[in-house]
């Protein structure tokens, strides 16, 4: 738990302050002063009488009780520092800003540890080491820049980066973004994102706490708190975006199934933030597009009304919306005709209505009310009006402001003209309003949120397996992949529709098998994982002969342990499949099956357990789904069957933790069943 202290404390210590404000304990010292901190303020400099005008202790056995201490002395003199100010002055919140610990090296690390035991035995809160600080209504204490407009109901930001916290700001301030706190966690060697993502979540009270918070994360080390506290909080009501630095995976990895292949630590961050109800934000612009519309009134449709006395924009910003799958839909009828009469001549009103680059505020204030109030096709609106500096457009900011107050639906403004038309736009801003400066921008962040998933159920209702049978298989399986019995055994006990099989090592059980199952059937090797890049898969074997002939050849093939017999079934090709993620869990995949999940790389993902309800989602969201629906003359899938098979396999993953990787490939899809064909399980205990 975060310690009161450290968020509202009546003492403040500056353990390295100094006289040069270009030194971070001159600066943080500077901050404090100019943030106007209203509780005792203290600094310590063992070479200095005064600091920037408070009077400097020289030795720490000297100083006063005080709650929160912030630290910028070299890292070697840290701990003691931390001791004496746990063990005797009472101290329990730190705000570490010095480098030189475990980001540098294993005795740097040794510091850090010596540090956090000490603060841990009074319970106290650490952020840091290696951080710029932290700031809210209560104290700046951080020796960065920009400093943001502070208001309880602004944004809360926390950062895995100092550097980068403030370019975020830099970003975010000249849209008007005001903000509540802001946290930058450095090396988190006692708290980081989660812990104060877990803090904000706990300390939460409707109409008090801000309901915005950004992250940007370095490093997940606890995704299954992050997942409850953020899913937790956007119950509540809150909306959470987050950029997760490092997407990209440098070279291939060495996997044993198609899933393992397929899967990777960021498509685990990706479905965490998904099941949380996280947006997730790849760039510091589009996080602070995305906060600044999570601060206007929540869209309830996405039929957007462009509002705009210049067409260009207005057709970029068509066109981002579209392809955001947002509508802007076409105005006609009575109502539009009647609207077009108090616009001048040549103005549109089909949407985008564009009322001329002579437009007044008069006009504007009209279209506002018509589409707010006469048009029910239309959900939100988006204003945009600028100006070429040939006249002041006070009037038209002030109009859209007093029409922001009393508009049922929400009204995004985009003012383009932030250097002609300046003044006007800090008027507009100095009201508490934001500014969406680029049109493209704003139209991509209203279709990712708008589009974003919102939390997954906190109770989940998971399908009826055997259980008992499940894990009396597990418990007595070794690590490596499991036996085809095996298999079939633990498919059938989660009830995962499969075709009827045989298991074969002799020429004259593979007749047998292929007589039992009856003709035509599929002979598969056992071993191998790419079967058919080895000659492992022969379809359409119908004869005693062809069966002993192929059985011959095939046990003759590399790592091959044994022969698989099925029936010859048809359909579409489909596949599922599940891995194990270092400390994400289960993540499961669904795609098209066969070489095409290879060679398409077309599939979804979610973290496993989940309903049914995201397995028929997770179908919906495939690029191929058209030919799982059918498509020319081709009949399609059982949809339902596909969603539970899904379904089932995250069920069965979520029980046995031990399964390392896991496909179901390909699965056979008809319009009446699907059905697994071919399974690999790998167990990792």
């Amino acid at each position: 738990m975060i310690h009161p202290k450290l968020i509202k404390p009546a003492s403040i210590a500056v353990i390295g302050a100094s006289n040069n404000i270009n030194k971070p304990g001159g600066k943080i010292l500077k901050n404090l002063i100019d943030g106007k901190y209203t509780g005792q303020l203290y600094v310590m400099n063992m070479n200095e009488a005064e600091v920037q005008g408070i009077k400097s202790y020289q030795n720490i056995n000297d100083l006063p009780q005080v709650d929160l201490a912030i630290i910028a002395i070299a890292a070697k003199h840290s701990p003691e520092v931390v001791r004496v100010l746990t063990q005797e002055k009472g101290t329990k919140g730190f705000i570490i800003i010095s480098a030189g610990f475990s980001e540098e090296s294993e005795q740097g690390r040794a510091l850090e540890q010596l540090i956090v035991h000490y603060i841990d035995a009074v319970g106290g809160t650490l952020v840091g080491p290696n951080c710029t600080g932290i700031m809210n209504s209560h104290h700046h204490s951080i020796f960065t820049e920009p400093i943001p407009r502070l208001d309880a109901q602004g944004i809360d930001f926390i950062s895995g980066s100092g550097a980068t916290a403030c370019f975020i700001l830099e970003s975010g301030i000249p849209k008007g973004l005001s903000f509540s706190s802001v946290y930058t966690v450095g090396n988190s060697a006692q708290i980081g994102v989660e812990e104060l993502l877990e803090f904000m979540d706990e300390t939460y009270e409707a109409g008090k706490s801000s309901k915005v918070k950004l992250l940007y994360i370095e490093h997940i080390s606890k995704p299954a708190k992050l997942l409850k506290h953020a899913s937790s909080l956007i119950r509540k009501g809150c909306k959470i975006a987050a950029i997760k630095a490092g997407a990209s995976e440098a070279g291939s990895r060495a996997a044993s199934s198609h899933t393992g292949a397929l899967a990777s630590s960021d498509l685990a961050v990706d479905s965490l933030f998904k099941k949380a109800g996280i947006v997730r934000c790849y760039g510091r612009e589009e996080l602070m597009n995305v906060a600044a519309v999570f601060l206007h009134p929540e869209l309830q449709g996405n039929r957007i009304a462009i509002i705009t006395h210049a067409g260009g924009p207005a057709v970029m910003l068509t066109d981002a919306l579209s392809e955001g799958g947002m509508q802007v839909p076409h105005i006609e009828g009575e109502v539009a005709d009647e609207l077009l009469n108090h616009l001048f001549p040549g103005s549109s009103i089909h949407n985008p209505i564009d009322f001329l680059a002579t437009g007044t505020a008069a006009q504007l204030g009209t279209i506002i009310d018509y589409v707010d109030n006469r048009m029910p096709e239309i959900d939100a609106m988006v204003v945009i009006f600028g100006t070429p500096g040939l006249f002041r457009i006070f009037d038209v900011y002030e109009l859209l402001n007093e029409k922001m107050k009393t508009s049922k639906k929400p009204i995004y403004p985009v003012l383009p003209s932030t250097l002609t038309a300046k003044d006007e736009v800090n008027d507009f801003l100095s009201k508490g309003r934001i500014n969406f400066p680029d049109e493209v921008n704003l139209g991509r962040a209203l279709a990712k949120v708008y589009n974003s998933p919102k939390p997954a159920a906190e109770k989940l209702v998971l399908p009826e397996m055997d259980v008992k049978a499940i894990r009396n298989i597990i418990d007595n399986a070794e690590n490596g992949y499991l036996s085809p019995e095996n298999v079939q055994e633990l498919l059938d006990a989660a009830r995962i529709f499969r075709a009827g099989e045989a298991v074969v090592n002799s020429a004259e059980d593979a007749v047998k098998a292929a007589q039992m199952l009856g003709y035509p059937v599929v002979m598969k090797v056992v071993g191998p994982v790419h079967k058919s890049d080895v000659g492992g898969v022969v379809l359409n074997v119908k004869t005693d002969e062809q069966a002993l002939m192929e059985f011959e050849r095939m046990i003759k093939i590399k790592d091959t342990t044994s022969i698989l017999l099925q029936p010859m079934l048809s359909g579409i090709e489909l596949f599922a499949g599940a891995k194990k993620e270092d400390k994400f869990g289960q993540m499961v995949l669904c795609g098209m099956g066969g070489i095409f999940i290879e060679v398409l790389k077309d599939f979804s993902a979610s973290l496993a357990p989940f309903e049914k309800k995201e397995a028929l989602e997770m179908i919906h969201k495939l690029k191929s789904y058209k030919i799982l629906e059918g498509v020319r003359g081709q009949k399609g899938v059982n949809q339902d069957a596909f969603a539970e098979a899904i379904y089932r396999l995250a069920a069965l993953v979520h029980l046995t933790p031990e399964i390392a990787e896991m496909d179901l490939n390909p699965l056979l899809g008809s319009p009446e069943k699907v059905v697994a064909v071919d399974a690999r399980i790998r167990i990792e205990k």
